[in-house]
């Protein structure tokens, strides 16, 4: 059997800590008090019954939290005209 006290969670950049356990009696009687912990902390909180997890209280991600994503863009631009070509020819080119 796993030893529920001794999780980790895996957080950005590969920082690690420890995620705090409540029992579900207890959450019912705190869970105001959790959620505003939640929100204030950013950190999750693990709800259990028996020693089972049945919930995880998450902080609702912001805008700014989502890490930017490759090619979020891809195929919405388009490519106008030679790319390899000079945009003026060479006669307008200054030489010093």
């Amino acid at each position: 059997m796993v030893n529920r006290a001794t999780l980790t969670m895996v957080k950005g950049y590969g920082q690690i800590g420890g995620v705090e356990e409540l029992s579900v009696s207890r959450f019912k009687a705190t869970c105001l008090a959790v959620l505003e912990k939640v929100r204030t902390t950013r950190e999750p909180v693990l709800v259990t019954k028996r020693g089972v997890p049945i919930a995880e209280v998450v902080p609702v991600s912001r805008a700014g939290d989502e890490p930017r994503r490759l090619g979020v863009l891809v195929g919405r631009g388009a490519v106008l005209g030679d790319v390899v070509e000079p945009v003026v020819g060479s006669e307008e080119w200054e030489t010093s």
